[in-house]
């Protein structure tokens, strides 16, 4: 909890929807009035890696484009690049390099990113009202058509495999910078599943907590060895990821061998900690750290909002969004009218096991 008085006065702007790019060296915020990357009315904003293509969709009081219609933004030029239309509202939008994938409620539709962008398919998903999807160069994810199931894209093999990763909806889907792993978390929000996504087959399972939860993010970190998450619990939890790649090079995790959750469990649990699908089989976060939720309340609703349509706008504001700086420091964000990072660092404790640190805050939108 902070109780140091914050020197500033309220933005008369409210951050929509926060972004990072692909390697969190910059996040992009949508405000009521337009965008601003941090080194028009925008409900969402996906950045595409280090280039300067943005993916935007109308939102807020007066939303800039229809919410119907998908906007690639050429920031070097500053101008529309391309634009893509469709029946129902946009819920999420992923770019790369060479494709472009519009998320509906009930359906994933991708396109080749060209002009004009030509259709390369359409895939039938469960209601996704949260937009989730991941995409890069090798591998398309998406919900399925039954809830917590999830549909993986190869790109290069043309295969489509189907991983029935929870049983309820999924809340969650992140692929690691390789595309190696694949993390989701359901509706329920107890359980973190970690995926091959080449094979289907799952890796590890990670608890975040006993409680039900609503989980704000998932980012693993650089090398794909640590898991990221957040949830509406106001904890940000560290995890270690058995990733078999990255074991076999030369070590990268700054966390040492001993002081991770394995370790963890061993030493808590004892013997039963080693039981296959015992009481004590789950392995918690190695280190957790409070961050800034916030109690602000829903956001207005878009004027040309469609009766009984659910969309971005009418729940509480986007909150901890994580990106990893390195493999030690992470930036949490959130959006709303208190719109703020937070900055972590993973450092080694007395004892020899790391521990996630908050070195600071600041308000990134001005007055």
């Amino acid at each position: 909890m902070d109780t140091r008085p914050v020197i500033e006065n309220p933005s008369e702007h409210a951050a929509l929807s926060v972004t990072f790019n692909h390697d969190a060296s910059r996040f992009v915020v949508g405000l009521d009035s337009g965008f601003c990357i941090f080194n028009a009315g925008l409900g969402l904003v996906q950045m595409m890696g280090n280039a300067n293509y943005l993916a935007l969709v109308g939102g807020g009081r007066s939303p800039k484009f229809p919410q119907n219609k998908a906007i690639i933004w050429d920031d070097s030029k500053g101008k529309i690049g391309l634009e893509i239309a469709t029946l129902t509202a946009v819920r999420g939008v992923q770019i790369s390099k060479t494709r472009i994938a519009v998320v509906l409620q009930n359906s994933v539709r991708l396109y080749a990113f060209q002009k004009p962008p030509t259709p390369l398919g359409i895939y039938e998903t469960t209601n996704n009202y949260l937009g989730l999807c991941c995409l890069t160069e090798n591998y398309l994810v998406f919900p399925g058509r039954t809830p917590g199931q999830v549909h993986v894209i190869q790109f290069e093999t043309g295969s489509v495999s189907i991983i029935p990763a929870h049983s309820s909806n999924l809340r969650a889907l992140q692929l690691s910078a390789d595309g190696d792993l694949l993390a989701t978390a359901s509706e329920k929000g107890t359980i973190i599943r970690i995926f091959s996504t080449s094979r289907g087959a799952k890796i590890a399972e990670r608890r975040r907590g006993s409680e039900s939860a609503t989980i704000y993010s998932l980012r693993f970190s650089p090398s794909g060895n640590m898991l990221a998450c957040t949830s509406d619990k106001g904890s940000l939890h560290i995890f270690d990821v058995p990733n078999p790649r990255n074991q076999q090079a030369a070590p990268s995790h700054p966390v040492p061998s001993g002081s991770g959750p394995n370790a963890e469990a061993r030493n808590k649990w004892g013997i039963l900690g080693n039981i296959p699908f015992g009481p004590f089989a789950d392995i918690y976060s190695f280190t957790s750290a409070p961050f800034e939720i916030g109690d602000e309340p829903l956001l207005p609703a878009p004027r040309n909002q469609s009766a009984g349509e659910t969309v971005l706008g009418t729940s509480r504001p986007v909150k901890g969004v994580i990106g990893w700086v390195d493999e030690t420091t992470l930036i949490v964000v959130g959006a709303g009218q208190d719109a703020r990072w937070e900055k972590f660092v993973l450092r080694e404790g007395e004892n020899g096991k790391y521990m996630i640190v908050r070195e600071g805050w600041k308000k990134y939108l001005g007055n």
